[in-house]
């Protein structure tokens, strides 16, 4: 089974093409902005390098946050097109915050396990899980110090793109395994999303805000 993901939330337009267990193309490109006009020149040279085209995917997961309001709306926008132009293709929305959670081992799973996600604000987007890796929340926008309070007295393990700015000043937690990244794995996001298609719990893809897009009103002149 052919499968493609693809990921322009973060900071970074990250793509994926598999067949099965081989990997046919990868990449993670780092950049603050410009993820959306990158998408589908990366997905049109990982077809032409794998000699794939694309009626032969069978499957395609996209994260759909959160994270940035334009990346969000961008990679769905584009997941869905591909949808309308080949109705056999699986489609699946696939949350950072489920993809994260594929990056803890077994060696990895504490009492309490979170995946703490960027904001660029005071704030971060923080869901926490159990040591099965059952939801205990919901997906939420909370400070530093309500998460800490919320994790404080137990065993816990963190990951995301955030948790190196969580983590910048003492925190007092009991920590078991701290997970960094840039964002989210490409690779454990397709993982996520072939979960989901084999438990038959595929999610059409719909964005996930978690606040209101930062907009303002136009200086008057």
């Amino acid at each position: 089974m052919i499968s493609l993901a693809f990921d322009t939330t973060a900071a970074a337009c990250s793509v994926l093409l598999k067949n099965d267990n081989n990997i046919l193309y990868k990449s993670e490109n780092l950049m603050e902005f410009g993820q959306s006009e990158f998408l589908l020149p990366e997905i049109e040279k990982a077809l032409r390098q794998s000699g794939v085209v694309f009626a032969d995917i069978d499957s395609l997961f996209v994260c759909v946050g959160p994270g940035s309001f334009t990346g969000v709306r961008s990679g769905i926008a584009a997941a869905r097109v591909f949808k309308l132009a080949s109705p056999k293709l699986n489609l699946g929305g696939v949350s950072a915050f489920e993809a994260y959670k594929k990056t803890f081992d077994v060696a990895d799973i504490a009492e309490l396990n979170a995946v703490i996600i960027e904001t660029r604000r005071d704030d971060f987007y923080v869901q926490v899980f159990d040591k099965h890796l059952q939801p205990l929340s919901m997906p939420d926008a909370k400070s530093r110090e309500d998460i800490i309070t919320s994790l404080k007295g137990k065993l816990v393990s963190l990951s995301g793109d955030g948790v190196e700015r969580f983590l910048s000043y003492p925190s007092g937690l009991c920590l078991l395994a701290i997970k960094m990244y840039d964002c989210p794995p490409i690779e454990d996001l397709l993982a996520a999303g072939e979960d989901m298609l084999k438990e038959k719990k595929l999610n059409f893809p719909k964005p996930l805000y978690l606040r209101a897009a930062d907009v303002s009103m136009p200086k008057s002149r």
